[in-house]
């Protein structure tokens, strides 16, 4: 592929990407939206968050089964904890990486 080609796939990607955000911000920015729809869509973030994570710490792979036992799911716990508590991203990011380490090279985990 020629230079121009690859300059025009990667700007259309960002068009693909860019596109999906922007069209609603301008359909939508001049428009009050309802309270119940605007409650509705306080909940999107957290809901997208637990699909992301909760297959990594609840389920094992390789067949796919639902294992407590996980180091991950261990981890997860007192790092929200934290998270919810004090509202430090960086103390949560420290906590959830260091008691990871600690499990994982102490043999606590799977």
């Amino acid at each position: 592929m020629s230079p121009m080609g690859y300059l025009g796939l990667v700007a259309g990607m960002g068009l693909v990407t860019y596109l999906p955000r922007w069209l609603p911000l301008v359909a939508l920015s001049r428009r009050r939206i309802p309270p119940r729809i605007g409650a509705w869509l306080e909940l999107l973030p957290p809901a997208i968050l637990a699909a992301l994570l909760a297959p990594s710490l609840l389920a094992a792979p390789d067949p796919r089964h639902l294992d407590l036992g996980r180091p991950e799911l261990w981890v997860a716990v007192p790092t929200c904890w934290c998270a919810w508590r004090t509202r430090s991203l960086g103390l949560s990011v420290a906590l959830g990486m260091g008691l990871y380490w600690v499990v994982t090279r102490v043999g606590l985990g799977g």
